[in-house]
């Protein structure tokens, strides 16, 4: 609604109430009007109000039979102030109880609003404390720690290669070639008449018998891996 329609619109408001009687009968109807003109009909809630006055998107019926109680009783010359005087306007709007808890809800509300900032603040030097002792724990214990993870990393990829099936299959294999070479010396410690021959057997006997144990162990272990 723009200047000229809102000033249209209350000048007629303003005749109508100036040509009710102030008589009993008369009261409840200028108390319809002045309800209407300080809410706002159905088509107006979305309207820019007069002056300060908020702007009221739907009240629910009992507080707006509550209201009409007040203006019902008030004169011609009361509903035209309340029109046109806007101190006494926000008098009586302040007057409501509607108002009144929605003041007091507000401000309670703000209230504790200030508490919850007041507290928050309070706590912002533990929590810079708390801050500057991740930087610290982070800076040295992680560090510390990450550096151990890694030497333990280290070690597991060791332990891994060296009990890896080719890593086992090659130093059993080695086994095989330095208990052949062993056999070999003996035999040559025979021929050279350094050992006996009864201690010859009974070495002998046990290299060729650990020698062929790991060739086998080595063979079938081959095996299963090719499979």
């Amino acid at each position: 609604m723009g200047p000229t329609s809102g000033l249209r619109y209350r000048s007629k408001q303003r005749r109508k109430i100036i040509r009710l009687h102030d008589s009993h009968s008369n009261k409840p109807v200028s108390a319809v009007i002045m309800f209407k003109s300080f809410w706002g009909s159905e088509e107006q809630h979305n309207e820019q109000g007069y002056g300060d006055r908020p702007v009221v998107s739907r009240i629910p019926p009992n507080e707006a039979a509550g209201i009409v109680v007040l203006l019902k009783d008030k004169s011609a010359s009361e509903l035209q102030k309340l029109l046109s005087n806007k101190d006494a306007y926000q008098q009586f709007l302040h007057s409501l109880d509607i108002v009144q808890n929605q003041i007091r809800l507000r401000n309670e509300l703000r209230n504790e609003t200030m508490q919850l900032a007041k507290h928050n603040l309070e706590k912002e030097p533990h929590i810079r404390e708390l801050r500057n002792q991740c930087q610290i724990i982070r800076a040295t214990e992680l560090a510390t720690a990450r550096e151990k993870l890694n030497e333990l990393e280290k070690q597991k990829q060791e332990i891994l290669r060296f009990y890896s099936p080719t890593s086992l299959l090659h130093r059993l294999q080695e086994s095989m070639h330095k208990t052949e070479e062993k056999s070999e010396a003996l035999h040559q410690q025979l021929l050279d008449r350094e050992i006996d021959l009864t201690t010859f057997t009974h070495k002998y006997k046990r290299l060729r018998n650990l020698y062929h144990k790991r060739s086998l162990t080595h063979l079938a272990a081959n095996t299963s891996l090719v499979g």
